[in-house]
């Protein structure tokens, strides 16, 4: 059997060179605020990948955290990486996943796009964020800098997946800098406070901020598409106290599927 061009290959001289004589490159993102450049390749057999490339020390740091996150936490939700590559001639490391299509959540169009969707259509998108975050948890992980950019919405599919997850962690940790990377739309008060616990906590409060941000029909929060009892689980899961939320994700969900 011929070795597969992508993930059988464990170093590289460089990346975008050789993805140019397996396949067809078909996308690439170069001016990403992360520190690296992906492609979409697509092989001859039809195969499409995304390969994603660290070219500064900070991305480096979070492809190595991202790599010890997805060897943690399996779920069909979240698009996975299976293979990473050393770029000789850098000296960092490039990791191999499949690609999914769909539109990022965090494009103003494909946003309202999504929230002018049926409501059970949206709810069971929802649902997959959330169920993916029992996985999470049940991994001891905690969500750091998860906002709609990480969520690939597939229109015609009806289908949510969950990307680049890179600054996932451990947890309970406590923070030493004086905040974590992330969009102040999401992010719960601790983690922009120096020597916070960081722990599934702040996790819920993420999830109950996309929940009502991607459940109402703008930005301005003040067309809500659930039922009351829906609002009142968003708005235990984002009180400021993290001691007044959801003590976990299970809790968090057991409650919002009751309320629907």
């Amino acid at each position: 059997m011929t070795p597969h061009p992508l993930l059988a290959v464990d170093e590289l001289p460089a990346v975008e060179a050789r993805l140019r004589t397996v396949g067809e490159v078909f996308r690439s993102f170069r001016e990403q605020d992360s520190g690296c450049v992906s492609y979409g390749v697509q092989l001859p057999d039809g195969e499409r990948w995304f390969v994603k490339e660290a070219t500064t020390d900070a991305a480096q740091r979070s492809l190595e955290r991202a790599w010890a996150f997805h060897r943690a936490v399996r779920h069909p939700a979240i698009v996975p990486q299976l293979h990473r590559i050393v770029v000789a001639d850098s000296g960092r490391i490039a990791v191999v996943m499949p690609w999914r299509e769909g539109e990022l959540l965090y494009h103003p169009g494909a946003r309202a796009r999504f929230r002018a969707l049926p409501v059970p259509r949206v709810l069971r998108a929802l649902d997959r964020i959330l169920d993916a975050h029992l996985a999470v948890e049940a991994a001891g992980q905690v969500a750091v800098d998860l906002y709609d950019g990480a969520f690939l919405y597939d229109f015609d599919r009806g289908d949510l997946h969950l990307i680049d997850l890179d600054e996932y962690r451990p947890g309970p940790f406590v923070l030493t800098d004086d905040r974590l990377p992330g969009s102040r739309r999401f992010m719960a008060p601790e983690e922009r406070r120096r020597g916070a616990v960081i722990d599934i906590r702040t996790t819920v409060y993420v999830l109950c901020r996309a929940v009502r941000l991607l459940l109402d029909v703008g930005d301005g929060e003040d067309a809500w598409r659930g039922t009351a009892a829906q609002l009142a689980v968003v708005e235990r899961g984002t009180r400021v106290d993290p001691g007044e939320r959801y003590p976990g994700v299970r809790e968090l969900v057991e409650a919002w599927r009751s309320a629907g």
